[in-house]
């Protein structure tokens, strides 16, 4: 069936927990809970005495009937029986309201701590593993996780009922006991021999699981292009293989763990019915052991009660396993190792925004290196526009910047200071960027604005807005600030939530500002309204600007132009067109038709 398994690979950050490793973890949330844990353990151990107690007591009737009839034992017994089930059901009740509370607060724990390593992880991570897939495990697994915990508890209670009533055998006829015991290696050996495959083929169908919810994310979130070029169909036949694989995969799941369940009942019968043979020729005094009628009763109870347990691991086998794989995968998520790693956490108070790259060297991979022994100083409050072809590097030291990703050698020195000392947090609080295609998200413009600094007053989010383009561009919004805009910004245009995003970071007021462009894909209207918020956003602050319009280049007091990741040249617009260099052919190739299109913005300004 090795074609059935095809394309689902394990993740990059998974791993392989012994299960002592993965009971340990489980454990360690529950240890918050120990005293809750200790009623209900307490509590199971009431419901097995109580439904002990029934067996038990019908035993002790038998024998004392076989005696003599009599109403009032038979009475007696009755009342009994009724008892000790009203006591099981409370004990019952009581542990089914604790255990309910504390496997809640641990999925409700696992669940935080599986979402905060989540976001916490670098962008090299959501680059390599499909967020579709990373949402399965944060929302499906923990549920399954929950769902084996509860199993766990009920298996608990039926093993210690077994315990309860051997121990109980045991101390009236051994002999019974021991013939209890020889079918216990079998019901072992049967149990046991299925746990590998079990955990295989769940682990499987978890993988396939996130495979589809991978899919159908990316073709929602990308439906407008897919509609636009007619690929509808396309994605269907994607979903549909995928489909097709997940029922492979099930099926082979199900006839699996379904064949667990048949073989454990073969074997509980067939032990069963030659146990009942030897202990009714026991109690007709056939093999000359001391067994009354009573205790032949309450060994074919136990026979049933022993074999419950087992029978109930083969049912819920499947759950069983899902919860063990289960918090396998999120403990794989939440062990999966950074890439970004602060060698300390010195603070970081305000920043005059120096920028220097020593001799560094980063690369995505171990295939290609982007940037190679490179050198670059920035001065602070300068605006350098970055330029060159697609691959030359120019987003690689954005993100370097912004300490998105690792750089695998030389030093990347802020205000002379290592990067990679200062406390990550505090040092993002000082860097604004604004990508190309802004995030917006879902609430108010307001809401988005305040987004890099939720503690600002009303008043400052509106001042922030209205030193954009002086707020021209709010009268185009239908509520004001207080406007909805949408899943992604869908409500807005491109400009207005470009505008937002930069009257977003305007509000956080970064020593360092970082734009990939926020004019590149807009009307020429807009662009000049975000042009004067540039201005405003770039006073007295460094910039790095990926510039695409020749408007951003004329703008800067320097541009780097880059190829392959090397500096191929320097300086400004004019000093770098007289030179007649690389920037030139890029000029006459690239921006040179912008220059009417420049010319005449600045005519109608």
């Amino acid at each position: 069936m090795g074609f059935i398994l095809d394309g689902l690979d394990t993740e990059a950050y998974d791993r392989q927990y012994t299960d002592r490793e993965l009971l340990r973890r489980i454990l360690s949330y529950f240890r918050p809970y120990t005293r809750k844990m200790l009623l209900v353990g307490v509590m199971l151990a009431g419901n097995s005495l109580a439904s002990m107690g029934g067996p038990i007591l019908i035993s002790r009737a038998l024998d004392l009937l076989a005696q003599g009839p009599s109403a009032e034992l038979i009475a007696l017994t009755a009342g009994g029986v009724l008892l000790l089930g009203l006591s099981s059901w409370g004990f019952n009740y009581v542990r089914q309201h604790f255990s309910v509370q504390v496997v809640g607060n641990v999925v409700l724990q696992l669940r935080q701590d599986v979402f905060d390593a989540t976001i916490r992880h670098d962008l090299s991570f959501y680059d390599e593993h499909p967020s579709g897939k990373i949402v399965t495990r944060v929302t499906g697994d923990t549920q399954d996780f929950s769902t084996v915990v509860t199993l766990t508890l009920d298996l608990v209670s039926q093993v210690l009922l077994v315990v309860l009533l051997t121990a109980w055998l045991l101390n009236i006829n051994p002999w019974l006991v021991a013939l209890l015991l020889v079918m216990t290696p079998l019901a072992v050996l049967v149990a046991l021999s299925f746990r590998r495959i079990a955990r295989e083929v769940t682990q499987h169908a978890r993988r396939v699981t996130a495979k589809i919810n991978a899919q159908i994310q990316e073709s929602i979130s990308g439906i407008m292009v897919a509609k636009s070029f007619r690929q509808e169909r396309a994605i269907y036949d994607t979903f549909a293989q995928n489909n097709v694989l997940a029922y492979r995969v099930g099926l082979r799941r199900g006839i699996v763990l379904d064949a667990v369940f048949p073989i454990i009942n073969l074997a509980a019968g067939i032990s069963s019915a030659l146990l009942a043979y030897a202990g009714g020729v026991a109690a007709a005094g056939q093999l000359g052991l001391p067994v009354s009628p009573g205790q032949w009763y309450l060994f074919m109870q136990a026979v049933g009660y022993y074999w419950f347990p087992i029978v109930s691991i083969a049912s819920f086998w499947s759950q069983f396993q899902d919860g063990l794989a289960a918090a396998e995968r999120v403990f794989a998520l939440i062990d999966a190792e950074p890439r970004v790693v602060q060698a300390a956490d010195e603070p970081v108070e305000r920043l005059t925004g120096r920028i220097e790259f020593r001799r560094l060297l980063f690369s995505y991979n171990a295939a290609e290196t982007v940037l190679r022994d490179f050198s670059l100083d920035i001065a602070p409050g300068e605006t350098v526009a970055l330029v060159g072809h697609t691959g030359a590097g120019k987003s690689s030291i954005a993100k370097l910047i912004t300490r998105f990703y690792e750089f695998q050698g030389g030093e990347l020195l802020v205000d002379g200071r290592d990067v990679r000392r200062l406390d990550l947090a505090q040092y993002r609080r000082h860097i604004g960027l604004v990508p190309q295609e802004p995030f917006l998200f879902s609430g108010t413009v307001r809401d988005n604005i305040r987004y890099g600094k939720p503690e600002a007053a009303d008043a400052e989010v509106e001042q922030a807005a209205h030193r954009i383009s002086q707020g021209e561009w709010l009268s185009g919004l239908a509520a004001g600030l207080d406007t909805d805009v949408g899943e992604r910004g869908a409500n807005l245009s491109m400009g207005q939530r470009q505008l937002v995003a930069l009257a977003r970071v305007l509000l956080k007021d970064p020593a360092i500002l970082i734009l990939d462009e926020a004019t590149a894909s807009v009307d020429p209207f807009t662009e000049t309204q975000i042009q004067e918020g540039l201005e405003t956003l770039m006073a007295d602050r460094t910039a790095i600007v990926i510039a695409h319009r020749l408007s951003t280049v004329r703008h800067a007091d320097r541009t780097i132009v880059m190829d392959h990741g090397r500096i191929l040249e320097t300086g400004t617009h004019d000093e770098l067109l007289a030179r007649g260099g690389h920037y030139a052919v890029l000029y006459n190739t690239y921006f040179r038709h912008q220059s009417l299109a420049y010319i005449n913005q600045l005519e109608l300004a």
